[in-house]
């Protein structure tokens, strides 16, 4: 598979100035034009695709009242500058992932995904029915945004690696594009961690500037064409057990909204979100398919002294955060960590068990 023509999000202009080009939204007639900003790719399948399903969903739920144009990253904002421009109000609304924005928070990214936390469905009911939304709004309201869930990718994997991983001795060294609280995880274990957009991977991977690189699952994974240049893919992705999609709507101009309005885009978000969650389900096997069968990709399990590594940082983090200087950080990580272990015992006992149960020498089908 030729290597898909991308639009790159880069850094090259500051989000400040790029995003100055944008007006106060349109009102006309009633009605509102909005513009979102996006972390992704034009049309990347999975996340870029998502963000204008977003979009449009607003559209029709709202009836037309307000209508949302997508522009891909660095069209005029770069693809880390989307949440800066939202903050300042010199755009409406962006898509993108919590995990890109834990340098100005810690607790930002507890609704993103936490190594070795929640699952999509976790995480889920963790914002609808365990308090999370509340706190998710809490934090997000101090850079003046007002959040929601759009979906999730599920369980990521934990990358693409030019050599293979026999020990955590081969891990140790590596320069590694991840991010996300999960970069926190992979540095304590001992890699050289970068922070690149979605659409400057390939590149540096194919030329050497990267040893390895972690994005999504194989799903939005293969458009990028890793696969041509690293042919071991390894999983668990322990990094993101889920990884939220979110859209961020300028605090000011959510305020401003009637109260249908705003109903009609919390519904749109929740619609949009198990439309692209089971989205992911249903892609990342057959895209995975293709990989091994079109593209000689060779799957692996990460070797196990490995993941006891990130295991352990991960919860040297998680208790840190538990006593962290920043009442509010402290507060989501507690939270968070506690719907979490209420989790654990019940799903091993419902969903784990029932896959294992799955896995027995039975005939099905």
């Amino acid at each position: 598979m030729k290597r898909r023509k991308l639009v790159l999000g880069t850094g090259a202009v500051a989000a400040t100035a790029a995003a100055s080009s944008f007006p106060a939204p349109a009102i006309a007639q009633g009605r509102i034009e909005w513009r979102m900003v996006t972390a992704w790719p034009k049309n990347l399948p999975g996340p870029g695709v998502a963000a204008q399903k977003v979009a449009d969903r607003i559209a029709a739920v709202t009836g037309g009242r307000i209508t949302v144009k997508l522009h891909a990253a660095g069209e005029i904002v770069p693809a880390t500058g989307v949440f800066d421009a939202v903050a300042a109000g010199t755009a409406d609304l962006y898509h993108a992932v919590p995990a890109y924005w834990v340098s100005k928070s810690p607790g930002i990214g507890f609704f993103g995904s936490f190594p070795f936390g929640m699952t999509a469905y976790e995480q889920q009911a963790w914002l609808l029915h365990g308090g999370g939304q509340a706190l998710y709004d809490e934090i997000y309201a101090k850079f003046a945004i007002k959040p929601f869930n759009t979906g999730n990718s599920g369980p990521q994997w934990l990358g693409w690696f030019r050599k293979e991983l026999k020990s955590i001795d081969d891990f140790r060294g590596l320069r590694f594009r991840t991010a996300g609280l999960g970069a926190e995880m992979f540095r304590r274990a001992g890699a050289s961690v970068v922070t690149l957009p979605g659409g400057e991977i390939f590149q540096a991977l194919q030329s050497g500037t990267i040893d390895a690189a972690e994005f999504v699952g194989p799903f939005s994974d293969a458009p990028l064409g890793l696969h041509q240049v690293a042919k071991n893919y390894y999983f668990p992705g322990v990094q993101e057990p889920s990884s939220a999609e979110e859209i961020g709507i300028n605090l000011e101009r959510w305020k401003a909204l009637p109260d249908d309005l705003k109903a009609a885009i919390r519904y749109a978000c929740q619609s949009v979100a198990e439309e692209i969650t089971t989205e992911y389900d249903a892609r990342h096997p057959q895209a995975l398919a293709q990989l091994v069968g079109q593209h000689g990709v060779q799957v692996k399990e990460a070797p196990k002294d490995l993941l006891i590594a990130l295991g352990n940082a991960a919860g040297q983090m998680l208790a840190e955060y538990r006593e962290h200087q920043d009442p509010l950080v402290k507060k989501i990580a507690n939270a968070y960590a506690e719907f979490r272990i209420r989790s654990q015992s019940y799903m091993m006992q419902s969903y784990g068990a029932i896959f294992n149960a799955r896995a027995l020498p039975i005939t099905w089908g």
